[in-house]
C-alpha cells in the first residue's frame, strides 16, 4: 500500500509491479499503430497484460498475439473489444474483456455493429458531399485501412485536404451529434453488449465515465443501470486524470459493487496519452482481472 498527496488530500491506492492496460486501439479501427506495433510500444511502456479494444472489431487480436509469439514478447494479451451502444440519447461506450472472440454471440452482434458502422460512414459521406465535401468516405476507407471506418477517419480526411485546421474542428462543425454531416447509428443497447459479452464468458466495463460530457449525476444513473443490468466493472483509471476523479469513480465502483479497470484509451502516439501512463487503482476496489480466476456466479 501506498499514498499518494494532492492539494492537502491524502490517498492510498494500490501499488502493482505489474501494469494492465485494458482499453486501446490499433488500425483495426481508429489508432495508428498496427497490433504488432503496439505490442513493442506497450513493453516498452513495461505494460505487462493488454487488451485490445478496437471499436467493434477484433480484427488486430491474432497479429498482436502472433506478434507476442514469435518475438518472445513479455507480454500477456487478454481478448478485448469497445462496443459502441445508446443509452438515454447519448453514446456510451463498453469495453469487453476476456471473452470467447469465436462464440456465436459476440460474432453476431460484432456483425450487426460492423454493418450499423458502414451504413453511418455512407451515409456522413453523403452528408458531406452536400456540404461540398467529395469523395469523403473513399478517403476514410483508406485512412481506416481496412479497420472500421469511424468519424475520426472523416475528420482526418478533412484535416489532410485543408477543409479543416484540426480533427476536433471537422468534430465541431461537421461530425458531431447536432452537426451538418451527423449521422444517428443506432447502435445496440447496453443489455444487448453485456447479454452478448456474458454469454461469451467475458465481462462488461463502462469506459472512461467521464468523458461523456455529463453531470455525475448523470453518472451515477448510468452505474445504477448499468449494475441492475448485470454489468461487471468501471474504467476508474485513466491517463489524463486527477486523483480526486479517480478516487470519486473508486467510490462509485464500490457503491455500486462493480469491479474496477484501468485503461489508456490509446490511439496515437504523443506526450498526453500514453500506453500504461497513469494507471493504478485507489485502495478499497477490486481489479476486474480478479474476476478472470472466479467461476461466473461464484
Amino acid at each position: 500500500m501506498r499514498q499518494y498527496r494532492y492539494k492537502n488530500h491524502t490517498f492510498s491506492y494500490v501499488s502493482l509491479s505489474l501494469i494492465h492496460d485494458f482499453h486501446c486501439h490499433s488500425t483495426a479501427s481508429d489508432g495508428s499503430l498496427s497490433p504488432a506495433q503496439l505490442a513493442h510500444r506497450a513493453v516498452a511502456h513495461r505494460v505487462s497484460q493488454i487488451a485490445l479494444t478496437d471499436h467493434d472489431s477484433v480484427a488486430g487480436l491474432d497479429e498482436m498475439q502472433r506478434e507476442i509469439e514469435s518475438q518472445g514478447l513479455a507480454l500477456t494479451l487478454t481478448s478485448g473489444v469497445e462496443i459502441s451502444c445508446a443509452w438515454e440519447g447519448m453514446e456510451i461506450h463498453i469495453v469487453g474483456l476476456n471473452f470467447d472472440v469465436n462464440h456465436p454471440a459476440i460474432k453476431t452482434l460484432l456483425a450487426e455493429q460492423k454493418e450499423r458502422r458502414l451504413k453511418r460512414a455512407q451515409g456522413i459521406a453523403d452528408k458531406l458531399a452536400r456540404c461540398g465535401i467529395d469523395d469523403a468516405y473513399d478517403k476514410a476507407a483508406t485512412l481506416a485501412q481496412g479497420g472500421s471506418i469511424t468519424r475520426a477517419h472523416f475528420a482526418k480526411a478533412m484535416v489532410n485536404d485543408g477543409v479543416v485546421k484540426s480533427m476536433d474542428t471537422a468534430f465541431k462543425k461537421y461530425l458531431r451529434k447536432g452537426k451538418r454531416a451527423y449521422v444517428n447509428p443506432g447502435w445496440c443497447s447496453i443489455e444487448e453488449a453485456i447479454s452478448a459479452l456474458h454469454q461469451a464468458g467475458g465481462v462488461a466495463v463502462v469506459a472512461h465515465p467521464t468523458k461523456y460530457r455529463m453531470s455525475w449525476k448523470w453518472i451515477r444513473q448510468l452505474l445504477t443501470c448499468f449494475a441492475e443490468w448485470g454489468g461487471d466493472a468501471v474504467e476508474v483509471a485513466m491517463t489524463q486524470q486527477t486523483p480526486n476523479e479517480k478516487r470519486n469513480l473508486a467510490d462509485l465502483a464500490i457503491e455500486f459493487g462493480l469491479s474496477a479497470s484501468q485503461g489508456s484509451d490509446f490511439h496515437h502516439p504523443g506526450s498526453w496519452v500514453e500506453l500504461g501512463k497513469n494507471l493504478w487503482l485507489p485502495d478499497g476496489v477490486s481489479g476486474v482481472w480478479e474476476r478472470w480466476t472466479t467461476p461466473r456466479g461464484e
